[in-house]
């Protein structure tokens, strides 16, 4: 019986450093996209982004902006534990950039990018499963 409960355990903390392992991927990564759209259109064209000097310039300051708070969203309500059921919300709505950024790209026969856009997608899937349903992180009592 001490087996059975040990081996859950273990398991269990097996999969909650494997998806923070993740959040802090997911994390990184957008972190990243952020500081790419808050770059001039100009420099973003020269490193291959021709789309920001093509479209008005408050549209990948937003993208960026909704980027940053995912990743707040993403990392300090599940590492306080106050509200952690938001890290499951900021998972779903990086999601969501990723829903409406691949159509994007791909439309414009932009498909460079598109193998980085499934790994953004299977590292919030990741985490919003694993936050949801597999290691969920309990609030503050």
């Amino acid at each position: 019986m001490t087996m059975t409960s040990t081996a859950s355990v273990t398991s269990s903390r097996g999969w909650n450093i494997a998806i923070w392992v993740g959040q802090i991927a997911l994390a990184g990564l957008y972190l990243m996209g952020a500081w790419f759209h808050f770059l001039s259109p100009e420099e973003a064209a020269k490193m291959g982004a021709v789309w920001m000097s093509e479209v008005p310039i408050a549209l990948p300051r937003f993208i960026g902006v909704m980027e940053v708070l995912g990743v707040l969203g993403l990392i300090l309500p599940a590492a306080t534990r106050i509200m952690p059921h938001l890290t499951v919300w900021a998972a779903a709505g990086l999601l969501g950039i990723q829903a409406l950024a691949i159509p994007f790209h791909a439309i414009r026969g932009e498909f460079e990018p598109l193998p980085f856009n499934l790994v953004y997608v299977a590292l919030a899937v990741f985490v919003l499963w694993g936050r949801a349903r597999k290691a969920p992180i309990a609030p503050r009592a």
